[in-house]
């Protein structure tokens, strides 16, 4: 059975049993509660849910409840009426009137002030809510979502979140697992973050060195999917060769990888033979690109023996007679 993942990749045995229960839980009306560390990729999870449930026709509206002060939050989520306050010239529906029918998804849940989490306890339950001003009470057909970096647990206790939310929240939790728990998927998400960003920068698709691999698989990844998209990008641009190489790593992964970064130094770059590319952006033909190669290791030659040809000739590994002649082809000097 095709599921849509939402650009979810990965093979791990932790990701694979998150994928389980999203297939069982994506059909179903049911409330979820998504908590993994920041950069785990919470929403495409949640996007997930929605693209493979019946609602998937229907709005998905999304909300950081973290990012929108608390005084304009409430107005977001439930809408509000003229005149309601100073600034409200106009009536204006809010995100669940606009999901009707399909998903809210409440991001940064743990961030909610607790006045507004009696409301959102109340609409889990009914439903049911009324705008900011108004006295009608509209009723609207939406499956709730929300997502935290949080542990809701110990914020209940701190009194910080109320407990009869986090239980109607959490009737089924899927923790998202941080990426320094899933293996190899660093490296697949690695390559694919390579081609994605060599789509931007044709000509220029980089790949890992086996001691590269190793390194970046034995960082922890704090910063997990998103950090690790951010450095490949970053490598993309950076990285002057066509292989990253350990040298090309930040002194943290370095580390991380039982490397001191004063090694960075004595780490021998690999050869790279010039290719088509460097052709092209030359604007040569083959003759042309070769015979400048050619013309520039006559003269590196010449340039390390001081002007000697019979030095030069032997550093080159060719006749006295072969290079003259060749100096002379070149109009060298």
């Amino acid at each position: 059975m095709y599921m849509d993942t939402s650009g979810i990749i990965g093979q791990s045995a932790a990701l694979d049993d998150v994928f389980r229960v999203l297939a069982k839980v994506a059909p179903t009306d049911t409330t979820v509660l998504v908590t993994g560390e920041s950069g785990t990729g919470k929403e495409l999870l949640v996007r997930a849910l929605h693209k493979n449930s019946p609602r998937a026709s229907k709005p998905f509206v999304p909300i950081n409840c973290g990012a929108i002060p608390k005084e304009l939050l409430e107005s977001e989520l439930f809408g509000h009426e003229k005149g309601a306050f100073t600034h409200a010239v106009r009536s204006r529906p809010g995100r669940f009137e606009l999901a009707d029918g399909g998903t809210v998804f409440l991001d940064e849940i743990g961030e909610m002030d607790l006045s507004l989490q009696v409301k959102i306890l109340r609409f889990i339950q009914e439903k049911e809510f009324e705008r900011i001003g108004g006295s009608r009470s509209q009723k609207v057909n939406v499956r709730v979502i929300a997502a935290t970096n949080r542990d809701l647990e110990k914020e209940v206790e701190a009194g910080n979140f109320r407990e009869d939310l986090y239980y109607r929240l959490n009737v089924i939790p899927i923790v998202l697992p941080p990426l320094r728990t899933r293996g190899g998927d660093v490296l697949l998400l690695a390559e694919y973050f390579l081609k994605k960003f060599a789509q931007k920068n044709p000509g220029h698709l980089l790949k890992i060195s086996a001691r590269a691999s190793e390194l970046l698989m034995g960082y922890s990844w704090p910063g997990n999917v998103r950090e690790l998209e951010n450095f490949m990008e970053r490598m993309t641009i950076l990285c002057e060769g066509q292989e990253i190489m350990p040298e090309d790593l930040p002194d943290k992964i370095l580390t991380a990888g039982g490397m001191e970064p004063a090694d960075r130094s004595v780490m021998p770059r690999s050869f790279e033979w010039p290719g088509l590319r460097n052709m092209e952006e030359k604007k040569m033909s083959l003759k042309e690109f070769l015979d400048k190669i050619e013309e520039n290791l006559l003269l590196e030659a010449l340039k390390n023996a001081e002007g000697v040809k019979n030095q030069a000739a032997e550093i080159l590994g060719i006749k006295r007679t072969t290079l003259i002649e060749k100096l002379k082809k070149k109009k060298i000097s």
